[in-house]
């Protein structure tokens, strides 16, 4: 049986932004040859996350990280000695990995839907892991 696991480098510029990342998805499905089954995306950071939502108009992400840093402001009265604690807190929240349906060759995503990478303490290097699993 074939390893289809599938590594990927995605590199932030922002100290948070989230970025599309679902023709990374649909990439590492197309290269599988699955044909139905489920994929799992995950994300091995603790001030990172995976979410999915709208992917045709930029401002719901930023209307997302906007909101986050109201109830989770970059500087408060957190004690954690790095200066992150707000990163943390929206990594727990938004969480780490994401599994999808595959039909057909097809990541089964709704007609507004995209999977993004949430960048919480950047810029930075990260890594997000593809698993595609057949049935």
């Amino acid at each position: 049986m074939k390893n289809n696991l599938f590594q990927y480098s995605i590199k932030t510029n922002k100290e948070q932004e989230i970025i599309d990342i679902t023709n990374l998805i649909n990439k590492a499905v197309k290269q599988s040859g699955v044909k139905d089954g489920c994929v799992i995306v995950y994300c091995p950071h603790t001030t990172a996350g995976i979410t999915v939502n709208e992917n045709t108009d930029p401002d719901v992400s930023r209307d997302i990280i906007m909101s986050l840093n109201k109830v989770f402001p970059t500087v408060g009265d957190y004690r954690h000695f790095e200066g992150n604690s707000h990163a943390h807190i929206k990594s727990s929240l938004m969480g780490v990995e994401k599994s999808f349906i595959i039909n057909e060759s097809q990541l089964l995503l709704g007609t507004w839907q995209g999977v993004y990478f949430c960048e919480f303490d950047g810029p930075r290097s990260r890594k997000v892991y593809v698993k595609v699993i057949s049935n």
